[in-house]
């Protein structure tokens, strides 16, 4: 019986983990290449909403340094995964996943 509990929660908590992810879409920029905000590379996607631009900084996990090199010195169209939170007053974005949008236009 404990371990039909433990699992129970255990589903939960992934369950409210997986819908705290969301999707974006957008450009995706280096900081300090194409931006000219930073000292060192990082990706950043910038996402237009009802004609407003917001920037999503991407952590430096392996996801997004793996994929670094599809946007340092050129923007391209991607699609990331994961979860934002604010930092400092800046979006910040874990990835979990990240590929170039294929269906953009």
């Amino acid at each position: 019986m404990k371990r039909l509990i433990v699992l129970g929660m255990l589903a939960a908590a992934l369950g409210a983990q997986a819908a705290d992810q969301i999707t974006i879409k957008g450009t995706g920029e280096c900081a300090k290449c194409i931006l000219k905000e930073q000292t060192t590379c990082q990706n950043v996607v910038v996402v237009e909403k009802a004609g407003k631009k917001e920037k999503y900084y991407l952590v430096n996990n392996d996801i997004s340094k793996g994929f670094h090199k599809q946007v340092c010195m050129k923007a391209a169209k991607v699609k990331a995964t994961g979860t934002v939170k604010e930092v400092n007053g800046k979006k910040e974005f874990t990835a979990t996943k990240i590929e170039l949008d294929k269906d953009a236009k």
